[in-house]
């Protein structure tokens, strides 16, 4: 059932063409047209109706060859507040890298709530080595202005201020015409260029679809490729810190958490009909390989920490925007890895050295000797 010819994925005669939708797996019936959501029509809710719905009729050998465009980022953090958030009220926090974004959908790991604050923090008077984040809601204007579409929160701060918090980022997102992903059995789908793409985020907590119960995980997976022509998989896994560029076989743990098995997990998505993963959590960057002909990116690192909320030490302020075109049966078109940092004030910048580009570089080349992505010196991108 969960094969590398994705046999779900060609059942597409029951898609609807639309741009942005997110349903609740679980409990959900199925219809050939779906409510959708377009950017534009207003917040609302995910799924809330609109008209001119026109089912798919499949598509000729040309179609088949459509091509789409994907970027993705690591971990992106504005700021905390009250006190911790970047002069002139984030305007223009992302300017230096927004040309490097750009691409039919983008993507990024959200890894703090868009919310006032809720009286519900994680970190008590007491608490040590507790972190809790959160921007004002508005500053989901600035993931809008920078070129984002898509924002995952299967992460370990998606919940720093409770249900409310969680929901209050949802709400923020969607006055922007931004969607979100990563809730437990949802999937977010966007159309580009003509092509549907679902994606579901997955972490080791409970506000998001488990990275720990891989048959579960892979139920999602092979709901998600019914849905859309292609699927992509935002997970944050592995344990964290400067130390932990290397992927290995095995569970990651942290702190006494279950971080899951990065090589496991990423695999047995790709063989429940995953197109793409998109890793981030160990805040460093990690290596990339390709397995049957999908890529699988392992962390893209610390993209943005304003306020100074995440280190930009060495590695630690490395990250990158990672760009994959995909076929519209999910084939390879192209793919490249550009560089930036995190500056002073947490900004994130190009990188002119390519720091960034040099390591996922070098630890492909020693993780995965043979099935690695190969990377030219201006960060293009193939197949080993």
């Amino acid at each position: 059932m969960y094969g590398a010819a994705h046999p779900s994925r060609r059942r597409r005669t029951a898609l609807v063409l639309g741009v942005l939708l997110a349903v609740l797996v679980a409990g959900c019936g199925e219809s050939a047209t779906s409510p959708v959501w377009r950017p534009g029509a207003g917040g609302g809710a995910p799924g809330a109706p609109v008209t001119d719905v026109t089912p798919s009729t499949g598509g000729s050998a040309a179609a088949e060859k459509e091509i789409v465009s994907l970027s993705a980022t690591g971990d992106i953090i504005m700021g905390n507040a009250p006190n911790r958030l970047p002069a002139n009220g984030g305007k223009g926090f992302f300017n230096s890298v927004t040309k490097a974004l750009a691409a039919d959908v983008v993507m990024g790991n959200l890894e703090e709530p868009l919310t006032v604050d809720t009286g519900t923090g994680k970190c008590g008077a007491d608490s040590t080595r507790c972190f809790q984040f959160r921007a004002p809601p508005e500053y989901a204007a600035h993931l809008r202005e920078a070129g984002f579409d898509l924002l995952n929160q299967a992460n370990n701060h998606g919940y720093d201020y409770g249900p409310k918090g969680y929901q209050n980022t949802q709400r923020a997102l969607e006055k922007y015409d931004l969607a979100h992903t990563g809730a437990p059995d949802q999937i977010t789908v966007v159309e580009a260029e003509g092509v549907k793409i679902a994606v579901a985020g997955f972490s080791s907590y409970v506000w998001s679809n488990s990275l720990v119960d891989i048959a579960a995980a892979k139920r999602v997976v092979a709901k998600a490729a019914t849905m859309a022509d292609l699927v992509v998989v935002q997970v944050h896994m592995g344990a964290e810190g400067s130390d932990k560029t290397r992927v290995r076989p095995g569970t990651e743990m942290f702190l006494g958490e279950n971080r899951g098995d990065p090589v496991k997990f990423s695999k047995a998505m790709i063989d429940a009909g995953a197109d793409l993963i998109v890793g981030h959590g160990p805040h460093v960057l990690r290596g990339m390989e390709f397995y049957k002909g999908r890529l699988i990116a392992y962390s893209l690192g610390n993209f943005a920490g304003g306020g100074g909320s995440l280190s930009n030490n060495g590695r630690l302020g490395w990250g990158g925007v990672l760009k994959v075109s995909l076929h519209r049966d999910g084939s390879w078109a192209g793919g490249s890895f550009t560089s930036t940092y995190m500056n002073g004030a947490g900004k994130p910048t190009m990188d002119p050295d390519d720091r960034g580009l040099g390591l996922v570089k070098q630890l492909t080349g020693s993780d995965f000797p043979k099935t690695g992505a190969r990377f030219d010196a201006a960060g293009k991108i193939s197949p080993s």
